[in-house]
């Protein structure tokens, strides 16, 4: 498979039938822009061709937001913005993840009736659910340290050499005022023509403006660029606004893995009793093969 440069996709026009197309609908051929297959951002200027590879110039210092390609002097910024979303997963996955258990929420019932069958005592039984949820907190923060730990020291490490320099793969910030408030990439597999949307993340101060979606752009008009069949993403997110940024850019929910094994589990009967994680895969068809 050929792939292009990572440059040259921000300066070739793309191939495309229409905006519908990206849904995988097999039309009449005509050439568009990327900015005419998805309008940009309110306020913000169309894309425009790839600039130079200075990490804060003065063409990213406006009012709208600018997806470009990755510098390697902002791999510490990257990494925080990285490392703070993950973050944010810890309460989620701990607390707002239950709604989604029902066999977990059956099982801590069941201890709670049993407490109160055992002790007698309606303090210990009301004081169970802190403590329960207390152990989730805790298991969470645990494993997904240790995922951060494992990704931190592989393609997060250093992103020139996994995603820059490696063929069908890129990674793009979003600036925003001159400063990166977003990042993205995209990773090849040549083995069945598809392109997976990773490392997806916003700084919390900068989310309602639309920048995710720009990301999400931008790795959708490499794909169509670079010839690939389709777009996946896998995603553990607990929040609903996640899997419907996903849903507006065309990706399709195509299947759910319980209990999904994170890097660095230990998978002990604590471990499994408090924490538990969902899995979901999209799809986004660019083409049939």
């Amino acid at each position: 498979m050929h792939y292009l440069p990572p440059k040259m996709v921000c300066e070739t026009k793309i191939v495309a039938e229409d905006h519908e197309s990206i849904s995988g609908t097999k039309k009449e051929t005509v050439i568009v822009s990327s900015s005419q297959m998805w309008p940009s951002l309110t306020g913000s200027p169309p894309s425009s061709p790839a600039v130079p590879s200075a990490p804060a110039d003065e063409g990213d210092k406006n009012e709208g937001v600018r997806i470009r390609e990755f510098h390697p002097s902002e791999q510490e910024v990257v990494r925080r913005i990285f490392y703070e979303g993950i973050m944010e997963r810890i309460p989620n996955t701990a607390f707002r993840g239950l709604k989604d258990q029902p066999f977990t929420q059956l099982v801590y019932g069941t201890m709670a009736v049993i407490c109160f069958v055992v002790t007698k005592s309606l303090l210990l039984t009301c004081c169970l659910p802190i403590f329960l949820m207390g152990m989730r907190y805790y298991f969470s923060r645990k494993v997904i340290l240790n995922y951060l730990e494992c990704a931190l020291n592989t393609d997060m490490s250093d992103i020139e050499k996994y995603y820059m320099k490696s063929p069908g793969s890129c990674f793009w910030v979003a600036v925003l005022n001159g400063d990166v408030v977003g990042i993205v990439a995209a990773r090849g597999n040549e083995e069945d023509n598809t392109v997976e949307l990773r490392r997806m993340s916003v700084d919390s101060k900068y989310r309602g403006k639309g920048i995710a979606k720009a990301l999400g752009r931008k790795v959708l008009e490499f794909a169509v660029v670079n010839n690939y069949s389709s777009v996946v993403l896998g995603t553990t997110a607990v929040k609903v606004a996640a899997h419907k940024l996903y849903e507006s850019l065309g990706f399709e929910h195509v299947g759910v893995i319980e209990h999904y094994a994170l890097p660095g589990m230990t998978h002990s009967i604590l471990e499994r009793m408090f924490f538990q994680l969902r899995y979901h895969r999209y799809c986004l068809q660019l083409r049939e093969e």
